[in-house]
């Protein structure tokens, strides 16, 4: 059995008397596990168990400290253990350090020092020289003279120790970069796919040598037998708590003699090996450790003291005292803080003689105990059984406590993160993508899709997924459920009733459930400029464009290189050019509603992975001599517009995008009828007065008049061609766009009229040029100062269905009238009113917001500034506004698209020589990124990073005139090596709903304490954390405190509400004589639907919340600022005579004046 299983059985049983002889292996690995395990062996065989046999055992045991740990007390005396030594005999292995390599390395290296574990670039590069130079040591061997390679069929292996990917991939660089050197190199790190780490053992190609480049998982995980000479850095990368915020930490440091040797003994398995330390002699000797620091003294300690609870033999800091090495009392005071944090210990009252470093464990501590996973996972489970989410939160438990089961292959990040898009879908969330892409393994299984191997190893392969990995996750599901069985929370094996806003209920409080249970993992947005962001971007829509800076001179030349570079994101639409910026603008489904592309997401997280793009350009001087010096000034500071689906490359003025919506419509208001509705507020109509009508007559009968052509090219999406359309059984051909081909017909939408329909590729047509630059006349709409309410949100993508019916009910079947605000990306801001009966005007917006489907929003920055310019535009008669809009037009004069067509002909004729220069752009960017900050105490002014697999690692704002905050929960947190830095993992973002991060804190805080304004009428805030303890005088956890500024208006209901809520999850969290313990299934799902309810309940008010100016209280993260005779405690009087560990204790609420 593993130690995990052992110290559960030990700890159940409190003694060790089911056993004779217990045999523990590995003891010299020192994990907090088995440090653990040792100290309740040795208290059980001086206590209960002293006839049971312990066998320790190791190959790299200091035996006289564990002889003396577990000396036996004989006649006042102690007697250390019995030591026993078994000799092995392997095959001889040489050891050398960098002094012995002079002969080899001629260069200077660098002097190593101990506070500094770093590998310079001269010690890559004397790994390499060395690699190389095992060839001529393997002639000598072989006794051959001629230094050809030819005659070596067999080269020996070399495993190479590394402390972390970064490092790999380098070294993996400086390898393949190598020519004719024979070399197959492999990656062995734990995120690598199966598939490559099999290669590892795989006999190299004769006349090759195997490369691995290892972490430390080649020291015991992985054993490859070739194995012949071993190169190590003597570096590791070990998790430590950082001392400051007590988070983990991942850092570099200089790996133990023990672990080393371990690594040495991986050669020589079959033959004589070398093993190659790259560390001088001296330092070997004076500097690196004899052994790691063990996890015990270092690690997190949750674990451990909810066993030690468990145990009852005394309180934590005692009862640790005596392990092997005990752990800094500092480390076990802050471990039970936060236990009691997680609500696995009782909080208590703080009072006088209550020791706050100690507590009575919980049903929650006691459900914790007997879970192998994080306690914040295992809270995550106990949460999901509270809210009929359970399925779910076992997946993601076990997922999250194994390897995670998403493949990167080696240097196909980009499509492992495109993947990983693909299972979150909308939401976000990457556990939400966990579960999605095992529930979907799940039923390919159960359908019979995958019955052999090969096709489940294929399937794998196609979506980036360990099989193995996913395996395992299915295991430990299996083995959490019938664990968490034992406390009667099981998985519901009925369907529930699946009406179309289940699901994403379901979603929206798995989200919530999160949240509660990576408590107080929290964090905000930073402040976001709207005004400097649009003008960075040039006016340009941040959902479909990315931008690239250092962009040569005549960057336009190079416009289909650049298109190249772009095309794995997604289709390129246009590339606008503007000094030394470009503009990347990718094509949007016209029936795809306001979200950032994906392609964008793409494009900026080939940025953060560091993709380099290189053009090769001329130098300006040979271009400008092609086209005359004079003329060359003119070309050289043109903003240019190269549009793919025009085919033209043109100069163009800035903010120009609205100029082609503004030739289709005549005055500010407007007469339409709708022919698509995309979402609620957003939708494609055509005006129907007398001059737009007898403009598409017109363009319809020139077209019938046309000999059409087949299309010259396979339809593609985002082709603009004719395609039929039959209206009372008369075909005809309109102008479409294509948005996608499927079989042998094509979705295509009409851009005269704004509908689509499904059209044979046989009935497409090519379009002449002259009619593919005219203005398309469909238009579309968005209803403005409108987005969609809680309700909503969480019935629904963006707008729940029966929002999207009303909506298609209040548009369609009937003429409307639309008052044009504003025209932004080419899309019309629109106050949309309909008749009702005779003469009665109904605003849909305001009918919408009555029926709580949305609520009332703010007009963006650019928004309101392009209303400016409409109003000046239409302040004038419609003759002159048309004469005015035509002049704007005209942005170059002919001249410059002479030179620009003259210089790109030369260019694709290469008249222009070869290239002669290379241009590294930077990018690619987008002011709209995004960056978060903590909600802590102690993080507050922290950089936040998201760790790169996650899909949070680039995030877009979708609403920029949204001013309230929008909270990420993080599965888990940790600091880089200074501690300046926090890693998110797993993390997920909340729904844009307007005080969900000031609610969802307050719900899952520990303790809150209210602040109101100086005038005692509204509630500004809340300070959330452990509270104060009384009789110290000081605040009991302050490193966790969170001080929230309320940005939505929250009232006495709003508290009453969440501690209503808080008194469902303690009822279905407990333990006593009328407990779930003893219900029965129907009661439990009874009380389980009354808590999802009471959530719902309190983010879908019938009027929404109020969004007010944040107001911050001049006292931040003191506590107790009210005088006792102002607080109401809700607690009943009954309750708070009963059980005491209790996981949420009930608000208090402060009187407020009427």
């Amino acid at each position: 059995m593993t130690t995990g299983v052992l110290l559960q059985k030990v700890v159940g049983a409190k003694s060790l008397s089911e056993f004779t002889h217990i045999f523990i292996d590995e003891v010299h690995e020192r994990t907090e596990e088995m440090d653990f395990l040792l100290l309740v062996v040795r208290k059980l065989l001086r206590t209960n168990s002293r006839f049971v046999k312990v066998i320790l055992m190791s190959a790299t045991i200091n035996c006289q400290e564990f002889a003396e740990y577990f000396a036996i007390p004989f006649r006042n005396r102690l007697y250390p253990a019995y030591v026993f030594e078994v000799e092995g005999k392997p095959h001889a292995i040489e050891e050398y350090y960098l002094d012995d390599l002079k002969h080899i390395i001629n260069h200077r290296i660098p002097a190593q020092m101990i506070e500094e574990p770093v590998i310079y670039a001269e010690m890559y590069q004397a790994a390499v020289m060395l690699i190389q130079w095992f060839d001529e040591l393997e002639m000598k061997e072989a006794g051959v003279e001629n230094h050809g390679m030819d005659f070596l069929s067999e080269r020996g292996s070399v495993l190479v120790f590394l402390p972390g990917l970064a490092e790999i991939n380098h070294m993996h660089e400086l390898l393949t970069s190598m020519a004719y050197k024979r070399l197959q190199v492999y990656p062995v790190h734990s995120s690598v796919t199966l598939e490559e780490q099999s290669n590892v053992f795989l006999t190299p190609v004769p006349g090759y040598r195997k490369i691995l480049l290892a972490t430390n998982i080649a020291e015991s995980s992985i054993t490859v037998p070739d194995v012949k000479y071993v190169t190590d850095f003597c570096l590791t990368r070990t998790l430590v708590c950082d001392e400051d915020t007590n988070y983990q930490s991942l850092r570099l440091c200089w790996a133990s003699k023990n672990s080393c040797n371990q690594r040495k003994g991986r050669a020589g398995r079959v033959s004589k090996g070398y093993c190659y330390r790259l560390v001088c002699k001296s330092f070997w000797a004076n500097y690196i450790p004899e052994s790691t620091i063990p996890e015990m003294m270092r690690c997190p300690l949750e674990k451990t003291v909810l066993k030690v609870k468990l145990l009852d033999m005394g309180e934590p800091i005692a009862l640790l005292a005596t392990a092997l090495s005990p752990p800094k009392i500092s480390d076990i005071e802050r471990t039970v803080l936060q236990l009691k944090e997680i609500g696995a210990l009782a909080v208590g009252v703080h009072s006088e003689g209550e020791n706050q470093y100690d507590g009575e464990l919980s049903f929650l501590g006691r459900v914790l105990a007997q879970l192998p996973v994080d306690q914040r996972l295992g809270k995550l489970i106990v949460l999901g059984n509270v809210f009929g989410c359970l399925e779910e939160c076992l997946i993601i438990a076990a997922a999250l406590s194994l390897n995670n089961f998403f493949a990167i292959p080696f240097r196909q990040q980009l499509d492992g993160y495109r993947n990983k898009l693909h299972f979150a879908g909308n939401s976000k969330s990457d556990c939400i993508a966990l579960v999605n892409a095992f529930k979907e393994w799940q039923e390919s299984r159960q359908q019979g899709k995958l019955r052999h191997p090969k096709d489940e190893l294929d399937w794998g392969r196609s979506n980036f997924i360990h099989i193995k990995r996913i395996r395992e996750v299915a295991e430990l599901y299996e083995e959490l459920k019938k664990r968490v069985g034992a406390f009667n929370m099981h998985v519901k094996t009925q369907t529930p009733p699946m009406d179309r806003e289940h699901v994403h209920k379901q979603r929206f409080i798995l989200q919530v459930v999160m949240a509660g249970a990576f408590y107080p993992n929290y964090f905000t947005f930073g402040y976001h400029d709207e005004e400097i962001a649009m003008r960075e971007l040039s006016g340009k829509d941040p959902k479909t464009t990315i931008m690239l800076k250092n962009i040569p001179p005549y960057g336009f030349l190079y416009y289909k290189t650049l298109q190249s570079l772009f095309r794995q994101c997604g289709q390129v639409k246009s590339i606008t050019y503007d000094g030394t910026k470009a503009f990347i603008e990718f094509s949007r489904n016209p029936m795809a509603g306001f979200k950032t592309l994906p392609a964008v997401y793409i494009a900026l997280k080939m940025s953060q992975l560091r993709t380099r793009f290189e053009l090769n350009v001329h130098f300006p001087e040979d271009v400008e001599e092609k086209i005359g010096g004079g003329a060359s000034v003119t070309v050289r500071g043109t903003r240019v517009k190269v549009d793919f689906q025009k085919h033209t490359v043109a100069p163009v003025q800035k903010f120009c995008e609205a100029l082609e919506t503004l030739q289709t419509i005549s005055s500010l208001e407007l007469s339409i009828n709708v022919t698509e509705v995309v979402e609620v507020g957003h939708f494609w109509g055509y005006r129907i007065d007398e001059k737009n009508m007898t403009l598409l007559k017109n363009l319809s009968a020139q077209i019938s008049r046309l000999d059409l052509n087949p299309l010259p090219v396979q339809p593609y999406p985002g082709l603009v061609c004719l395609a039929s359309f039959t209206d009372w059984e008369s075909e005809r051909y309109y102008r479409a766009q294509i948005l996608f081909v499927s079989g042998k017909s094509a979705e295509v939408f009409y851009v005269d009229y704004g509908n689509r329909a499904s059209v044979a590729l046989d009935h497409l047509r090519e379009i002449p040029g002259h009619l593919r630059e005219l203005p398309f006349q469909a238009l579309e709409f968005k209803v403005r100062r409108m987005r969609p309410s809680a309700q909503s949100l969480i019935c629904g993508e963006q707008w729940s269905y029966t929002a999207t019916q009303r909506f298609a009910s209040l548009v369609n079947g009937c003429a409307l009238m639309v008052k044009v605000f504003s025209i932004v990306h080419s899309i019309l801001h629109v106050d949309v009113f309909r008749y009702s009966g005779k003469m009665d005007v109904v605003n849909i917006r305001d009918t919408l917001i009555q029926e709580c489907y949305a609520e009332l929003a703010e007009d963006s920055y650019e928004s309101k500034l392009s209303s400016e310019n409409l109003k000046q535009l239409f302040s004038v008669s419609e003759e002159n506004n048309e004469d005015r809009i035509a002049a704007l037009k005209k942005s170059s004069s002919e001249e410059e698209n002479h030179l620009i067509d003259m210089l790109l002909e030369s260019y694709s004729a290469n008249r222009l020589n070869a290239p002669n220069c290379k241009a590294t752009l930077l990018g690619p960017f987008s002011p709209y990124s995004l960056q978060f900050s903590s909600m802590t105490r102690i993080s507050k002014f922290r950089t936040v990073s998201v760790q790169k697999d996650s899909v949070n690692s680039v995030i877009v704002v979708d609403s920029p005139e949204d001013s309230f905050q929008q909270m990420l929960a993080a599965a888990s947190v940790s600091v880089n090596t200074t501690g300046s830095t926090m890693l998110l993992k797993e993390t997920s973002l909340m729904p844009p709903i307007p005080g969900l991060p000031a609610l969802l804190s307050m719900l899952f805080a520990p303790v809150i304490d209210l602040r109101i304004n100086e005038s005692r009428k509204r509630y500004i805030g809340a300070l959330c954390g452990l509270g104060w303890h009384h009789d110290l005088g000081n605040p009991v956890f302050p490193d966790h405190d969170m001080e929230l500024a309320f940005d939505v208006h929250i009232d006495v209901e709003d508290i009453t509400q969440i501690n209503i809520l808080r008194l469902a999850i303690n009822h279905l969290m407990s333990d006593g004589p009328n407990s779930p313990l003893r219900f029965g299934v129907e009661r439990i799902a009874q009380l389980q639907s009354k808590a999802r309810q009471e959530l719902i309940s309190l983010f879908c008010k019938s009027k929404p919340r109020e969004v007010v100016t944040p107001q911050f209280y001049p006292k931040p993260y003191e506590w107790s600022q009210w005088e006792p005779s102002l607080l109401v405690d809700q607690t009943e009087q009954n309750e708070a005579r009963g059980n005491n560990a209790v996981v949420y204790q009930l608000h208090k609420l402060v009187l407020l004046n009427a």
